[in-house]
């Protein structure tokens, strides 16, 4: 059972091979960190803070994910290793489910911290520790070095909840949201997510160095 279950599994562990997979997340929790701190730092009805500007920028993001994702793997890591063709579980549904229950689950504690007046970051502290688990299961297990990646966002976490509160609070100093949720939580959760988009792309960068470096391109025919 354990030879045929890494089997199933290879295929997913492969489409993280070239470092894309982080390269693509990690550019989505910075995208979605300069979102949100464009609407932070604008008025309230201002253009960031638009419906149709938010789920155009989501578009836009979403589309350099998918179709440069796509090219790398097109041009660069299928000539030099091989084609897979991943299931649509694997590539659509799984990643849509993951990304609605993350997003879900920060809008609810985000709303409960409004509700209660938290006055603290444990909010940021618990998505922190999730996403940490989550890489941990989904890439360090297969990739041994990531587990530095791993620790590194534990730390991260942990490091966020001992912080002073009025240095978390302060980075969303005088900004609209203030009146509406607790400061300390939202200026958490920003700066989670920078963290863990700057470790996502370092460690989809490295992997993406080692792999030019292990495989050879193709010879080009005469």
């Amino acid at each position: 059972m354990g030879q045929t279950s890494s089997l199933l599994n290879r295929p997913r562990s492969y489409y993280n091979v070239d470092g894309v997979g982080e390269l693509g997340i990690g550019f989505m929790c910075l995208g979605f960190a300069f979102m949100s701190w464009m609407q932070l730092r604008t008025p309230e009805h201002s253009l960031w803070n638009k419906p149709y500007t938010v789920m155009a920028f989501i578009l836009a993001m979403s589309s350099v994910i998918k179709y440069g994702s796509e090219a790398i793997k097109k041009r660069i890591t299928y000539p030099r290793t091989g084609f897979v063709e991943y299931r649509k579980r694997d590539t659509v549904w799984i990643p849509l489910t993951v990304g609605a229950v993350v997003a879900a689950a920060i809008a609810v504690l985000l709303s409960i911290a409004g509700r209660a007046h938290w006055e603290h970051v444990s909010p940021g502290s618990l998505i922190g520790l999730f996403l940490a688990a989550s890489y941990a299961y989904g890439v360090a297990r297969t990739v041994p070095w990531k587990w530095i990646v791993a620790i590194a966002m534990t730390i991260a976490s942990v490091w966020m909840a001992l912080l002073p509160p009025e240095r978390i609070a302060a980075v969303i100093a005088h900004s609209w949201i203030a009146r509406q949720l607790p400061p300390k939580a939202v200026g958490a959760f920003l700066i989670d997510i920078t963290l863990y988009g700057v470790l996502l792309l370092l460690s989809g960068g490295i992997s993406f160095v080692l792999y030019l470096r292990r495989t050879q391109a193709p010879a080009e025919e005469a």
